[in-house]
């Protein structure tokens, strides 16, 4: 079972944001913005590339309301998911990092296997 799925079932505890039958929000560990949440869907998906209409449909407004909690919906946030391991997807959990809280900086990078060091 993945850790998301742990978090879901109450085994692994979390700060959380929002929450409603079908999604859970909650602060993320390692944060990387003053404003740091993940949104996940309550059942396992594993990634974007596998989730259906459906859920994104629900998910959408889901998220929108996390956004008006967090207090950031006016200001302006970066809402990211990365999709299998090139993509920097480290839990194999669909899920959304929500980053706002201030002036966010974009640090485009990508590892090149052919760059030598």
């Amino acid at each position: 079972m993945c850790i998301f799925c742990q978090i879901v079932k109450g085994e692994i505890p979390n700060n959380t944001v929002h929450e409603n039958e079908d999604f859970l929000a909650f602060h993320d560990i390692h944060p990387t913005a003053p404003i740091h949440v993940l949104i996940i869907p309550k059942v396992h998906v594993e990634n974007f590339q596998s989730v259906d209409a459906q859920t994104m449909a629900k998910m959408t407004p889901f998220i929108q309301d996390v956004a008006e909690k967090l207090g950031i919906d006016q200001t302006g946030y970066r809402l990211i998911t990365n999709n299998g391991s090139d993509g920097g997807q480290e839990v194999p959990h669909l899920h959304f990092h929500i980053l706002g809280g201030g002036k966010l900086v974009w640090n485009h990078q990508h590892e090149d296997p052919h760059k030598s060091i």
